[in-house]
């Protein structure tokens, strides 16, 4: 039996489930500029959640984690938690 090591480089992991997977990660409102950097300004202490493609890339910033499973499947995209 052979020990095989599978080594992905940082591009092919960000894109493995691209256009399948879905990550929702809570956030609060002072860390929303980092992912979506075009957000007006939101009163501090707000607890929101970020829908993130596969890759990272913000798709949607809302107050409510339904709400992002729910945009989540209706581009076809299985939404799973990132704490």
């Amino acid at each position: 039996m052979t020990d095989r090591n599978l080594t992905l480089d940082p591009q092919a992991l960000a894109a493995l489930g691209e256009g399948h997977v879905a990550y929702i990660k809570p956030m609060s409102s002072e860390d929303v500029k980092r992912l979506f950097p075009q957000a007006p300004d939101l009163s501090p202490g707000l607890s929101l959640f970020a829908l993130l493609s596969a890759s990272g890339a913000p798709i949607l910033l809302t107050d409510s984690r339904d709400a992002a499973i729910a945009n989540a499947w209706a581009h076809d995209l299985q939404a799973v938690s990132v704490h």
